[in-house]
């Protein structure tokens, strides 16, 4: 497959200021697309548009199976003129019509129109995620985020299937379906979902909404759509009155589509969710808060992203960073979800600050992002987590009742169309009467993290600015002591400067642990001072604040990461500290760490065992101390599963025998332990299928090519071969075998395919996606063996020019992980 060129800035600047389109009319065509030799699906698209220069010349988007049509005016076009992805549209008149016919393939990478099947009963489902540059694959159109259009949508489809759109979806005859008209939509944001969806529908406030999932998950979507109804009905009162502005696009339907490759995707009116949001088995709290906090999130977009949208995607924080805060701060507020903030520590900073820490760390905003696949992969933990910690910081800055009346006033402004980080700032000055210039480049226009420590015995507050990016950043923060259990004393702090004297800081009773930023108000990698740092693992269980826990862990994992701290203290600290832990974000993100990264990366391969052995301890404390069926027991009991190398424990679990209460027909706890099995040699092909066959869903079938790529020997030569050159396999089959790959320990058998994971990895850049592929390139990375020679494989194939930007990223990241790792073990031993 040809790769197409990515559209440039400058051309879509250039395209925007000669042309404004008036209209989209879409007609899809999926008949056949309940059958499995049914690959392509009609397409046909009528665009409306002005020209402010009459005999000018633009081009539109178009990525076809086949064009059967092209019409400008009234004049056929010759197909031949569909070149790289784009079609010249010459000597344009004022008033411009184009209608394009074309035949379009349904993807399997989750970008375009992508199609899946669910083996569960065989039904097939359809939708559409055109984010960041897919819609010339579904539809011929201008596609850039300011030339936004209202849309008539309609489609033809199996006429047992449903349809769900951006605009309110009516049957008028058997499988025929027409979507309302919407209001001006960007390219990106429009979608399609259509097969035979299971749904809940309600209504609030006068807003229809709707609840779907795939026909095999009706039960469970069934039994959970409440409490998702409940979320969606409080986020909407919340934002109401915040904003002052109706949600704006009719009907709201959230959409649970399988095989999905982002979390969740804010279509306005047909938001789109990955449907493992829609849980099969038991679900501990952090996971249904993550959920909640997903729904808010793709509700804010509603406002900020949707109707008023970026101008280019150097922008892209005006939308993430914004529904991230929002989404947080909506699930404390308007939820029962009030411990939001310590699962943003956990959960997203702490995603957002190993993001800093790579080689392609970047401002919030105001980069580059010369062209739309350049701009892909600025969505990251900054994008989203660090510019949330930055807006914080704005309101800390201005003011809550500024903020809120600024972003009011701006979506006022812009409403159904678009905006810049100038527009944004402007009405952020008028509103709080401050000048944010000098704020502005210190939060958003410099990249880098400061460092911050509090030294009680002088009472300074230091803030250490990275050497790559000096900025002067302001830092509003706390700084709270505990003792024996206690919290001693809390006080506030300002930096404005490298350092400040704290004279409450000094004045107040000593304490064992000192924690700065102890409320993690502001964006910073916290250093803790010797003593505290010795006292953590006795000291840490006993905090009162789990806010104040969360930041500790935080800092021991950076601590960790940056050479600073013995990846032993993490684990010790573990051992003693994990099993009293109450809340679950913190159990579970934690142990993620651990378990992902820490044990596996930054210890030696002969102590790893050892390390395992001390995680299985603590999850097996935590399993008996919690009341059996608890979310705490569901999580100590997954731990153990992923940890425990004791097959006494596993084999019994693995057949369905003497499982946790509320575990027994939990068909992914089972998986759990499978793929933990498989990577010890444990079990063997046959095993793993005949689990399969117990669980003959998208899921199941996903879990045992996780668990045969994590078989030791022979089986890898299979898995890497299905991974790397099998093209039918669907994005999430993909991720599937690259997160299997490498588990074991094995290190003969996966030291031998880290020179194929250069050569193979990029080329699959031929027929999987952009935005599939960065994430299976990641997943496939050599992390496990951590050795100079796989360093020195990633520096040589960055020094080339072989990798595709969603690649490079993926291996620079990776890449700076491993060069954490190696700086590790070199300080440690």
């Amino acid at each position: 497959m040809r790769r197409m060129p990515s559209l440039t800035r400058s051309e879509a600047t250039e395209r925007a200021a000669l042309i404004t389109v008036t209209s989209m009319e879409v007609d899809l065509d999926l008949t056949g697309g309940d059958r499995d030799d049914h690959e392509e699906f009609g397409s046909r698209t009528t665009i409306r548009f002005t020209c402010n220069q009459p005999g000018a010349t633009t081009f539109l988007d178009l990525r076809p199976a086949a064009l059967e049509s092209l019409v400008l005016n009234g004049s056929e076009l010759d197909p031949a003129s569909l070149r790289d992805g784009r079609v010249e549209l010459a000597d344009l008149a004022a008033e411009n019509e184009v209608t394009v016919v074309a035949t379009m393939r349904y993807s399997r990478d989750g970008q375009g129109l992508h199609r899946a099947v669910d083996p569960a009963d065989g039904q097939h489902y359809v939708y559409g995620h055109l984010f960041l540059d897919a819609a010339p694959t579904v539809f011929a159109c201008f596609d850039q985020p300011d030339l936004k259009a209202p849309y008539a949508v309609t489609v033809t489809a199996p006429e047992h299937w449903t349809v769900v759109g951006n605009g309110a979806a009516m049957s008028t005859a058997p499988g025929r379906w027409e979507l309302a008209h919407t209001r001006p939509l960007a390219t990106y944001f429009v979608t399609v979902c259509a097969g035979p969806w299971a749904s809940v529908r309600s209504e609030h406030d006068g807003i229809p909404l709707g609840i779907h999932a795939r026909a095999s998950l009706r039960e469970p979507l069934e039994r959970q759509a409440e409490q998702m109804l409940e979320v969606t009905r409080a986020s909407f009162d919340y934002y109401h009155r915040l904003f002052g502005i109706r949600y704006p696009f009719g009907e709201y339907h959230q959409v649970f589509v399988p095989e999905f490759n982002a979390g969740a995707m804010e279509n306005p009116g047909c938001v789109t969710f990955r449907d493992t949001y829609v849980f099969r088995g038991a679900a501990a709290r952090d996971e249904v808060l993550t959920r909640t906090n997903t729904i808010a999130h793709e509700m804010a977009h509603m406002w900020f992203g949707d109707l008023v949208t970026m101008r280019w995607w150097d922008d892209l924080w005006l939308n993430e960073s914004f529904a991230e805060y929002m989404a947080h701060r909506t699930t404390v507020d308007a939820t029962e979800f009030t411990e939001g903030w310590v699962d943003s520590t956990v959960a997203r900073k702490m995603w957002g600050y190993a993001a800093e820490r790579t080689p392609s760390t970047h401002p919030v905003a105001g980069g580059a992002a010369l062209d739309a696949q350049a701009a892909l992969q600025d969505f990251d933990g900054i994008s989203y987590a660090k510019g949330a910690a930055t807006l914080r910081q704005l309101i800390a800055h201005i003011g809550d009742h500024a903020f809120i009346a600024g972003v009011s006033a701006y979506l006022r402004e812009h409403a159904y169309g678009n905006g810049t980080l100038a527009d944004f700032l402007g009405f952020m000055e008028r509103a709080s009467g401050t000048d944010l210039g000098e704020w502005s480049k210190a939060w958003l226009l410099t990249a880098g993290l400061d460092v911050i420590a509090a030294d009680q015995e002088s009472g300074v507050v230091t803030r250490e600015a990275p050497a790559a990016f000096p900025a002067d950043r302001p830092h509003t923060l706390d700084v709270a002591g505990f003792t024996a259990g206690a919290e001693v004393f809390r006080v506030e702090a300002t930096l404005t400067g490298p350092s400040a004297e704290v004279a409450a800081l000094r004045e107040a009773p000593r304490a064992e642990l000192v924690v700065p930023n102890a409320s993690d108000l502001t964006w910073a990698t916290v250093a803790l001072d010797p003593s505290t740092l010795q006292a953590v693992p006795q000291g840490l269980a006993t905090l009162p604040d789990p806010q104040a826990r969360a930041v500790v862990w935080a800092a021991l994992v950076d601590g960790v990461c940056l050479g600073r701290v013995d990846p032993r203290v993490v684990v010790d600290t573990f051992g003693r500290a994990w099993p009293q832990e109450d809340n679950e974000s913190v159990l579970n993100r934690v142990a993620g760490v651990l378990l992902g990264r820490l044990v596996p990366s930054f210890l030696p391969a002969e102590e790893e065992a050892g390390a395992r052995a001390v995680v299985a301890q603590a999850a097996a404390e935590l399993l008996d101390a919690s009341e059996p069926g608890s979310t705490r027991a569901l999580l100590g009991a997954r731990v153990l599963a992923r940890s425990s190398a004791d097959e006494a424990t596993l084999r019994p679990w693995a057949e369905r025998s003497g499982l946790p209460a509320g575990l027994e027909r939990d068909s992914d706890f089972r998986w759990l332990v499978v793929r933990n099995l498989a990577g010890h040699g444990l079990v063997d092909r046959d095993f793993i299928e005949r689990v399969r066959r117990d669980d003959d869903t998208l899921s199941g079938r996903l879990g045992e090519l996780t668990a045969r790529a994590a078989l030791p020997g022979e089986a890898k030569s299979w898995a890497w071969e299905q991974l790397t050159a099998n093209r039918e396999r669907s994005n999430y089959e993909l991720n599937a075998l690259a997160g299997g790959f490498w588990a074991g320990d094995d290190l003969e058998t996966l030291r031998g395919f880290v020179p194929r994971y250069f050569a193979d990895v990029p080329a699959m850049a031929q027929w999987v996606g952009a935005d599939a592929l960065g994430r299976v390139a990641t997943l496939a990375y050599p992390s496990r063996v951590v050795e100079p020679a796989t360093a020195d494989a990633s520096a040589e194939a960055l020094a080339g020019d072989g990798l595709t930007p969603a690649v490079r990223r993926s291996v620079v990241d990776a890449d700076s992980e491993l060069r954490e790792a190696l700086r590790s073990r070199a300080l440690f031993g």
